[in-house]
């Protein structure tokens, strides 16, 4: 006999946790991407303490050399991992739906797992820096993060109701980001732990590389897909209903109101017709948002190596960590705003918060600056999350996995596009000025604001038909 070990404030049995999962490749993915920069970074000269030498002209031209080329190098690799999972993520999203919700986290798992064994194999037999485009195409042939991704929300949303699934999505995100935060904390300082060209990162990649199989294992031989939480007409009246509830998220769903008043109709023409227009908005206020997150999250790793910062390895992980603390302050943000907040708010309230931030690191020259600019976004997480979380309820739970694969897939597609754009406005500009990415950033994330808006207006004319049906 098999005792069964379940959750005392959910109910759900310990092995339908997908937190696990989350947590390993996520130590895995922080220990990799740190080592990925350090490794790339010394490969073209670049290794060690920050060298402040008084002869400032040959260094300035040496750095901005070497800032070109990584930065080359990071254009080709973010298109290679953002095109291959274009390939097979919709795919595995599919059959995830249709044969086993597992597949698209196991395969992606899979592909994780050989990336991070390219770069171990690079730093141990000192292979050049061009086999790393091989290792990411492996991983997002597997369908790379957007599949796994995808794959973890869809099982999040299916073991739970309504009502908590906003808080079960944030959930996973906190998750998320400790791990982040402990993998990048330790990153530098596994890195220096062999020093000499040849081995340097060694035990950096190999800790990266055992945390994947982790998680490729756990995920197939212990993790379980959780059954679907009841729905019931109670639910809807009392817990995911238009006014909301203490601790839960305030609905989008244009539908709510009638199956509150005409239980078992269906949605008239008009209101299924709104359900689209919300989904389309909230892609478009994803995407736009994302282009800002993505840009600004692909500079700062060069921004920081460079005058005015020059940060050590160690000052690089910890500066990751830094980018880590959001998915905590988010998570804490969720719990607080959702008491008093529709979904549209904190949405805006995230878009704010780092578009705030961004508009301060442009200006960055200390690295107590640094920290400050991060501290301001300390809300970014909300508003992918909450979209993610709204669009869940508005469509059935059988697409789960196609819809989701869908927008991380636009998100990946937008990521290429913004990898290359700002590298190249990166490399214009960093003579000039250095923070022209994140003043752009800041103009993007105060834009994507817009189609939010339009929703936050239609949900008010929602809710004002619902106090007219009510009289």
């Amino acid at each position: 006999m098999r005792p069964e070990v379940t959750c005392p404030c959910r109910g759900l049995q310990a092995r339908t946790w997908i937190e696990p999962v989350v947590a390993s490749t996520q130590v895995a993915a922080s220990l990799y991407d740190a080592g990925l920069l350090l490794v790339v970074k010394t490969s073209f000269g670049g290794g060690g303490e920050a060298n402040h030498s008084s002869d400032a002209t040959p260094r300035s031209a040496q750095e901005d050399s070497q800032q070109t080329a990584i930065s080359n190098f990071f254009i080709i690799y973010n298109l290679v991992v953002g095109l291959t999972p274009l390939l097979s993520a919709y795919a595995l999203g599919w059959l995830s739906d249709h044969l086993h919700r597992k597949i698209s986290i196991c395969v992606s798992l899979l592909g994780f797992l050989l990336s991070r064994l390219g770069l171990l194999l690079k730093v141990l037999l000192d292979w050049p820096v061009e086999v790393l485009y091989g290792a990411a195409a492996l991983g997002g042939l597997c369908g790379g993060f957007s599949a796994f991704w995808s794959g973890v929300m869809a099982l999040g949303s299916l073991g739970s109701s309504e009502g908590r699934r906003s808080l079960r999505l944030i959930v996973i995100d906190l998750v998320l980001g400790l791990a982040g935060f402990g993998g990048s904390m330790a990153s530098g300082h596994l890195f220096k732990q062999i020093t000499g060209h040849t081995g340097q990162g060694l035990v950096l990649t190999a800790c990266s590389v055992s945390c994947a199989m982790f998680a490729l294992f756990y995920s197939l031989f212990v993790l379980k897909v959780p059954e679907p939480a009841a729905k019931s007409s109670k639910q809807l009246s009392t817990v995911d209903t238009v006014c909301g509830t203490v601790g839960t998220y305030r609905t989008l769903d244009p539908n709510q109101v009638d199956r509150q008043n005409v239980a078992g109709q269906p949605p008239s023409p008009k209101k299924a017709k709104s359900q689209k227009t919300i989904i389309a908005l909230l892609f478009v206020g994803a995407i736009v948002y994302d282009l800002a997150v993505a840009g600004t999250v692909d500079v700062i790793p060069l921004f920081v190596l460079r005058a005015p910062l020059s940060w050590n390895q160690v000052q690089v992980g910890y500066g990751m960590a830094a980018g880590y603390t959001i998915f905590i302050t988010s998570f804490l943000g969720v719990l607080v705003f959702s008491r008093c907040f529709r979904d549209t708010t904190m949405i805006i309230i995230g878009m704010v918060s780092f578009g705030s931030g961004a508009l301060l690191l442009a200006f960055v020259k200390q690295t107590y600056m640094f920290y400050i600019a991060r501290a301001i976004m300390m809300f970014a997480l909300i508003p992918i999350t909450t979209i993610r979380s709204a669009m869940s309820k508005l469509i059935k739970g059988s697409s789960y996995g196609k819809v989701f694969v869908m927008l991380q897939l636009s998100l990946a597609l937008t990521g290429v596009v913004t990898s290359t754009m700002y590298n190249k406005i990166y490399q214009l500009t960093m003579d000039k000025f250095v923070g022209t990415c994140f003043a752009l950033s800041s103009f993007l994330s105060f834009m994507a604001i817009v189609p939010i808006g339009i929703v936050a207006y239609k949900q008010t004319q929602w809710l004002q038909y619902g106090d007219i049906q009510e009289k």
